[in-house]
């Protein structure tokens, strides 16, 4: 399985590269907290509505005990989507580090 650190991933994300941020979990989860950029694929059909197999794709879930992001992982290796790698430490490691999150349930200081 090919993996992105959290400062790789943080790299991409803060020079804007062209790549597929995916949210392995369900809609719940994703309205309650995911990372800036990220849209939500659950499912293989969604996954094919809205990736290409040529597209740079990094998939995440929770933390890194979560099963969604692998088993998506393989579900799009298996379907030809070879330029995927997972960020392992998901949901979790990210806030730990301080970066930012989106949705309804992330803390807003002001």
């Amino acid at each position: 399985m090919k993996t992105i650190s959290r400062a790789e991933l943080k790299t991409k994300l803060d020079q804007r590269e062209d790549f597929k941020l995916v949210f392995t979990l369900g809609d719940w989860h994703y309205r309650a907290k995911h990372i800036p950029g990220s849209i939500q694929v659950d499912n293989p059909e969604k996954a094919k509505e809205l990736l290409d197999e040529e597209d740079d794709i990094v998939v995440y879930c929770s933390n890194v005990h979560c099963v969604a992001s692998i088993m998506a992982y393989h579900l799009l290796e298996e379907n030809g989507f070879h330029n995927t790698r997972r960020y392992a430490g998901g949901i979790q490691d990210w806030e730990e580090a301080g970066y930012p999150l989106e949705g309804e349930l992330v803390d807003r200081k002001e």
